[in-house]
C-alpha cells in the first residue's frame, strides 16, 4: 500500500477558508486496485502479488504512479531477467471491464465516472455504502496506439495538462496572457506540485491565474441596465459603490465546468458567475439548463423531482452552490469544476 505525506502547512494570502477548501481539495484520495494482466506476465513472476493497491490523490494521474508500481513489481514481481527487459514505455491500463481509460483525465475524475457508470448499470450491486477501489487492468505490452493518441507517459501527460490549464485560463479572462506570463521555471513548478503531491508548490504558482474568493458576492442588478452573460459583471454589489476586484472569482467572464454523464457525453458551455439580473450563478441553474431532464427548474410547473444528484470531486454538492465559488475553491488542478452527474437508484 502506498501512501503521500501530507504537506506542511500554507503560507498563502488567500483568505483561511478558501485555503482551507482548496486543501481539502488537494488532499482527497481515492482507492485503486492495479492488477498486472496474467498474460503478459514474465515467466517466473511471482503470480500471487501481481495486485498493487494504493490511496492515489485525486488530482494526480495514472502515468505518475507507474514509478512506485514499477519499483512494486521489480521488487516482489518480476525476476531479474524480467526486471532487464521489461519497458515502461510499454505500460497501459484498461478498466476490470475492459474499457480503456482516459490516462490524461485526473485520478478522481476517472473515479466518480467509473464508479457512477458502474453503479447506473447495475444498481443492485451498487446498494452498498461501502467504499471501493476502483479496478484497473495494468498491460505490459503492445499499447493500442490507435486509441490511445499519445503516449501514456509523464511527459505527454505534463503536455496535455498544461494545455487543459491554459484552456481553463481562456475560458476565464478571454485570453491566456496569465498561463503564458508564467516563466517557464513556474510552469514547471505547476507540474512538479502535482508529480510531488505538493500542496504549497502548485498554490504558489496556480494563484497567479486562479481567480480569488471575496466575502460580498453580487446580489443586486448592475445599474443601467442588465449585465451580459459574456461581460465581465463587478465582484461585488454594485450599490456599494465599491469598485470591482479584477482579479475576483466573480469577475471572471465564465467559470470553467464540465458535465459528465454516466456511460454518456460530456457537457461545456459558457457559465458566467452572474446572471442579467445581477444574481450569482449556481450550480443548481446550469445543471437545469444543460440538463433539464434530470434537474428540472425550481419554477416548473408542477414541480418535477430531480432524477440525480452531482458530484463534484467526490462530494455530494449543494445545487445551492455559487459556481464562482466552486471555480475558486472545488475545481482540479487543471483548473476545471468537473460535475459527474449520479442517476438516482429507485427506491
Amino acid at each position: 500500500m502506498s501512501t503521500y505525506a501530507r504537506p506542511s502547512p500554507s503560507a498563502f494570502t488567500t483568505s483561511a477558508s478558501t485555503t482551507l477548501f482548496r486543501r481539502l481539495t488537494w488532499e482527497g484520495t481515492v482507492p485503486l486496485e492495479i492488477r498486472v494482466d496474467s498474460k503478459e506476465l514474465p515467466a517466473n513472476s511471482d503470480r500471487g502479488l501481481e495486485c498493487y493497491y494504493v490511496q492515489a490523490p485525486r488530482v494526480s494521474y495514472l502515468p505518475l504512479l507507474i514509478p512506485d508500481l514499477k519499483r512494486f513489481l521489480l521488487d516482489v514481481v518480476f525476476d531479474e531477467a524480467a526486471a532487464r527487459t521489461v519497458k515502461e514505455e510499454d505500460w497501459w491500463f484498461e478498466s476490470d471491464d475492459g474499457n480503456l481509460l482516459k490516462w490524461h483525465w485526473p485520478i478522481g475524475l476517472l473515479y466518480d465516472n467509473y464508479t457512477i457508470a458502474a453503479s447506473s448499470r447495475n444498481p443492485t450491486a451498487s446498494s452498498s455504502q461501502t467504499i471501493v477501489p476502483l479496478r484497473l487492468v495494468l498491460h505490459l505490452a503492445a499499447p493500442p496506439t490507435d486509441k490511445l493518441l499519445l503516449s501514456p507517459s509523464a511527459e505527454t501527460c505534463k503536455q496535455a495538462f498544461m494545455g487543459q490549464m491554459k484552456e481553463a485560463d481562456f475560458i476565464r479572462w478571454g485570453n491566456t496572457k496569465r498561463m503564458t506570463s508564467l516563466r517557464k521555471a513556474e510552469q514547471d513548478g505547476l507540474w512538479e506540485g502535482i508529480k510531488e503531491h505538493n500542496f504549497d508548490e502548485y498554490w504558489r504558482v496556480a494563484s497567479k491565474v486562479t481567480p480569488t474568493t471575496t466575502p460580498t458576492r453580487p446580489t443586486s442588478p448592475a445599474p443601467g441596465g442588465a449585465t451580459s452573460l459574456h461581460s465581465r459583471p463587478p465582484s461585488v454589489d454594485p450599490n456599494t459603490g465599491a469598485a470591482p476586484d479584477r482579479d475576483g472569482a466573480y469577475s471572471v467572464r465564465s467559470v470553467p465546468v464540465r458535465i459528465y454523464l454516466p456511460d454518456g457525453p460530456v457537457l461545456q458551455d459558457l457559465v458566467p458567475p452572474v446572471l442579467e439580473d445581477g444574481s450569482p450563478n449556481t450550480l443548481a441553474n446550469i445543471l437545469s439548463t444543460q440538463v433539464p431532464l434530470l434537474f428540472p427548474a425550481s419554477a416548473s410547473d408542477p414541480p418535477f423531482q430531480d432524477l440525480a444528484h452531482p458530484l463534484i470531486q467526490g462530494i455530494l454538492a449543494p445545487k445551492e452552490t455559487d459556481v464562482a465559488w466552486l471555480g475558486a475553491c472545488m475545481a482540479g488542478a487543471d483548473g476545471w469544476v468537473n460535475v459527474c452527474v449520479s442517476l438516482l437508484q429507485p427506491r
